[in-house]
């Protein structure tokens, strides 16, 4: 183990790619997704992920979280793949999908504060729920949150998590412009300490710089003329 970790940081210094696929392929249930998919993030780098519905954004993202594992190809990260230490990708990474795991029982500082310790910050708490504009709502309990306050709750994770990959599947669903903005500068301090960030959004999102991967280019032929699933 100390060898891989000796390996890893290596690669990040000799400017290996910190994360890469290639010739990526999907399967979920009977239906091929994508294939031949690939693409290549050095630090601070983002990439959008676009395409129809149905054309596989949130099923790569869980393929680059570790929760998925591809029919063929390859997902590296700092010039290892991730199969060789899953677990120790997936301490790496912080993957935010479509549901948000807010515990309806506990109050918002108390969500955020498991959170925290789980990921390993706990100091972080009161900054990233003042980022979020949840300060005020700290002692509200999660059943009595709107889907937007719901989503806001969700995002400090971001912030309690030491991970320098972003995984986000629709982050700004059900926030108000303001609250797009903040994820939006979230996004840009995080490529700006070198971090990696992969999202997928139906809205407008300013992500400067970013590369755009369209995963319909990816739909196989045989696919291609079905309706999204």
């Amino acid at each position: 183990m100390r060898r891989r970790k000796r390996n890893r940081l290596l690669g990040i210094c000799l400017g290996m790619a910190r994360l890469s696929a290639t010739s990526l392929t999907c399967l979920r249930g009977p239906r091929l997704v994508f294939e031949g998919l690939g693409f290549s993030l050095n630090a601070g780098d983002a990439l959008l992920l676009t395409g129809p519905n149905g054309s596989g954004k949130s099923s790569l993202l869980r393929l680059l979280a570790g929760l998925l594992s591809p029919l063929d190809g390859q997902i590296m990260a700092n010039g290892h793949p991730i199969s060789d230490d899953i677990e120790g990708h997936r301490a790496t990474t912080a993957y935010l999908g479509h549901l948000d795991p807010v515990k309806s029982t506990l109050t918002v500082q108390e969500n955020a504060r498991f959170w925290a310790t789980l990921l390993g910050l706990p100091d972080r708490v009161d900054v990233a729920l003042a980022t979020l504009n949840l300060t005020d709502l700290a002692a509200l309990s999660g059943r009595v949150l709107s889907s937007g306050q719901r989503r806001r709750l969700s995002l400090t994770r971001l912030l309690l998590s030491p991970a320098d990959l972003w995984l986000l599947d629709e982050p700004t669903v059900g926030l108000d412009t303001n609250a797009v903005a903040t994820v939006e500068q979230m996004v840009a301090d995080h490529r700006a300490r070198g971090g990696v960030v992969i999202l997928s959004t139906h809205v407008e999102f300013q992500l400067p710089g970013a590369k755009t991967l369209d995963l319909g280019d990816y739909t196989p032929a045989a696919f291609r003329s079905e309706a999204p699933v």
